[in-house]
């Protein structure tokens, strides 16, 4: 998952959030499964971690996939739970 695209049109790097296929068999906090994996573009069913980071626009060669309006309301609501309201 990446930064928003008004965050896109004003800043030169995008804010980036892990996504591992490395399952495990109970997640930590913060950590959530993707429903659609397969609709997201992703090979393998996916969990998103609570570690984000940015990297220069220019580094970035390409879209792997997107997620879902239902994984990105989950992620919204594990974000509120991280970083408060």
């Amino acid at each position: 998952m990446a930064s928003s695209s008004v965050y896109n049109r004003k800043r030169p790097d995008v804010v980036l959030v892990a996504v591992t296929s490395q399952l495990r068999p109970s997640a930590l906090f913060g950590e959530v499964g993707i429903t659609e994996w397969k609709d997201a573009g992703l090979l393998k069913p996916s969990v998103i971690k609570p570690i984000f980071a940015t990297i220069d626009k220019a580094l970035v060669l390409r879209r792997l996939g997107r997620l879902c309006r239902e994984d990105r309301n989950i992620l919204k609501e594990i974000f509120k739970n991280l970083l408060g309201e």
